[in-house]
């Protein structure tokens, strides 16, 4: 029994939910999201109710029955609220510019690092040490800025790097003198 998938998603003002099939399209203020679901899944709405219904108890649909529904959940949630990620950068000499749509980061390589925003996505810069990433799509969102967390990494030994906001690098000792 799911906890999570036995919950009903309520639909929020502004937002259109077009169920065919097995495909839901979400439509709101900040834009549409489409996804499609598993034929083991069947979504049913009554009014401003959506419900999540499994076909069977197998391992493999009971995994997709709270899943799901929590997919349909951030979606409703993505296109009323953006996603934000925030990452911030460490290190002498390391920072970030925004050029057009596109991120101009210098983390200590010879070269610039460009990084294109893929569609869906706006980057806002308000310090050169600082990037929010914004989306509808709340895996993209985070996808895009694990990405971008992988241009430099944070190291271990003096911090230096891109690290998410809330992320909290362990320091490690270095070596002592005699």
């Amino acid at each position: 029994m799911s906890r999570i998938g036995n919950k009903p998603i309520t639909v929020t003002d502004g937002v259109e939910v077009k169920i065919e099939g097995n495909k839901i399209t979400v439509k709101g203020p900040k834009g549409t999201l489409e996804r499609e679901v598993n034929p083991n899944i069947s979504l049913k709405m009554d009014g401003n109710v959506i419900t999540v219904e499994r076909k069977d108890d197998e391992p493999f649909n009971r995994s997709l029955h709270g899943l799901t529904r929590t997919l349909i959940n951030n979606m409703i949630i993505g296109v009323t609220n953006e996603y934000t990620k925030e990452l911030q950068i460490n290190g002498v000499g390391y920072r970030v510019q925004k050029q057009g749509n596109n991120l101009n980061l210098t983390l200590g390589y010879s070269h610039p690092v460009i990084f294109e925003a893929p569609q869906g996505i706006t980057f806002d810069v308000p310090n050169p040490n600082t990037i929010i990433v914004r989306g509808i799509d709340k895996e993209l969102v985070g996808q895009t800025a694990a990405v971008i967390r992988t241009k430099r990494p944070p190291e271990v030994y003096r911090g230096k790097g891109i690290k998410y906001a809330d992320e909290h690098i362990r320091r490690k000792v270095g070596k002592t003198g005699k």
